[in-house]
């Protein structure tokens, strides 16, 4: 939940986001933080230079990692040197964002998430990915399609909502994401094959994207909002898999090229991981946003996912449901006014009333459809409000409890306290014998630690670590 949402939360904007809220059983949609603060390009830029800027502003700005950043040049120059065109000029941009996504522009720009570089398990995945991308750009893909400025136009859309109308911004950023990085299926399944072929010119492991391509189906099925988003835009993952995994085995036998493990954990040690505590951060059930100074506990049970609109909670089954963002109110409204004026179905009579809890003005009430029943709350904490919702499919049956014990949890957040947050990174350990998946997960501030920890590391459920491998954890 990043600070656009202080201007957001109008009637429509939120019926939209609660529709998808109730709809989504399996997982939670993850949207791309676009920052409100994101610096205007002004002057006399070149146009390439210009879409660069903002697209980098859209997507969270810029990652200094320079092991990582080095790394990746690196890997560049060898793949460009066994395409096709040996004559193109490459630049590799590594972007601020937690969700796992890979791009490039016509001009030979390149742009990784710190999200995919966290994913990908040594050189040769990173590799296969550069050099999928690349392809795009060789193949003329985004010429065909006069994809330059399209791409232009949406990077200048999303920046200037951004900038000037954050209720806009909300609604294009689903768009955003998904045509910053979209082409064809044909375009998608012949740059992979493409991509293949070069990565074992340049002397990688071929394996490296069938690999990749596994990981990142782990990713979007384990239901992290950060992983789905370059799923959204390519093909089924399985297909891709199969025709990659062909290529390799074409290109060469297993364990031939390079896969760099070792030198690729140790460039990636220490990156950011996971959300940025700017933009509210998710320990467990707790949520906490330093720069709003709010926090709140999730009834236990419940699994949270911060999202750029919203805190979006659902219990195991599915059946309860919890959502928590900013409201834009006009000065003077009163918060009965916030739930009547953003709540689309009919509040109960007598249900409206108000209170203060932590020395925090609230306003409740109780809305009971066909469905769902909801309990609904309206916080004010200095000039913002914020809305908890909580939901619960068959019928109350104890959400009035859960729902109090979650409202009492809301509180404000001291300029002390919010110093202390720190973001995640990744730590890059070694295992000793006895060591598990389990027993290395448990050290990870996470939700869902073991899963995250699987997929970090593109292991199975079942499979035995071996001692001596190096694994990646996140750690604060």
């Amino acid at each position: 939940m990043n600070r656009t949402l202080q201007r957001t939360g109008t009637r429509v904007a939120g019926s939209i986001l609660l529709m998808g809220w109730l709809a989504g059983c399996a997982g939670f949609d993850s949207n791309v933080s676009l920052p409100a603060d994101a610096p205007r390009v002004v002057g006399a830029e070149r146009p390439r230079d210009r879409d660069h800027e903002r697209l980098v502003a859209a997507f969270g700005g810029e990652l200094r990692a320079p092991e990582a950043q080095r790394l990746l040049n690196d890997i560049t120059k060898r793949l460009v040197a066994a395409s096709d065109r040996p004559d193109e000029a490459y630049q590799v941009t590594i972007l601020n964002s937690p969700v796992v996504n890979a791009f490039a522009l016509p001009n030979g720009r390149l742009y990784v998430t710190r999200g995919l570089l966290a994913l990908a398990n040594d050189e040769a995945e990173i590799a296969a990915v550069l050099s999928h991308e690349i392809a795009h750009v060789t193949l003329r893909h985004a010429s065909q399609r006069n994809e330059l400025q399209a791409r232009s136009t949406l990077i200048k859309r999303v920046t200037e909502n951004v900038l000037n109308n954050a209720e806009e911004a909300a609604l294009v950023q689903n768009q955003a994401r998904s045509t910053l990085a979209s082409f064809s299926r044909a375009q998608e399944l012949e740059a992979d094959q493409a991509g293949v072929k070069v990565l074992a010119r340049a002397g990688f492991d071929p394996y490296g994207a069938p690999r990749f391509l596994t990981a990142l189906g782990r990713s979007a099925t384990g239901g992290s909002d950060a992983s789905a988003d370059m799923m959204a835009s390519h093909p089924n993952t399985r297909d891709r898999i199969a025709l990659a995994l062909q290529a390799a085995r074409r290109a060469s036998a297993p364990g031939i090229g390079d896969s760099g493990r070792p030198d690729y954990l140790s460039a990636i040690d220490g990156i950011s991981y996971g959300d940025d505590p700017a933009d509210g951060v998710v320990r467990g059930r707790r949520f906490i946003h330093s720069r709003l100074g709010v926090a709140f506990e999730a009834p236990e049970g419940f699994t949270l996912e911060n999202t750029s609109q919203a805190v979006l909670g659902a219990s195991a089954d599915g059946t309860r449901r919890l959502l928590f963002d900013a409201a834009d109110t006009p000065a003077g409204q009163s918060l009965e006014e916030v739930l009547r004026s953003t709540w689309n179905d009919t509040i109960e009579p007598g249900s409206l009333s108000t209170t203060t809890i932590n020395g925090l003005p609230v306003a409740t009430a109780l809305s009971v459809g066909k469905e769902w029943t909801f309990r609904l709350s309206a916080i004010r904490i200095g000039n913002t409000t914020y809305r908890l919702i909580m939901a619960s499919r068959s019928g109350n049956n104890g959400l009035d409890a859960q729902f109090q014990r979650t409202l009492d949890s809301v509180r404000q957040v001291q300029p002390d306290e919010a110093r202390m947050i720190r973001p995640l990174r990744l730590k890059i350990i070694t295992a000793q014998p006895g060591d598990t998946a389990q027993s290395l997960a448990d050290r990870m501030p996470v939700d869902r630690p073991l899963d995250r920890f699987l997929q970090l590391n593109g292991l199975d459920r079942n499979e035995a670590l071996r001692a001596g491998e190096r694994y990646k954890i996140a750690v604060e």
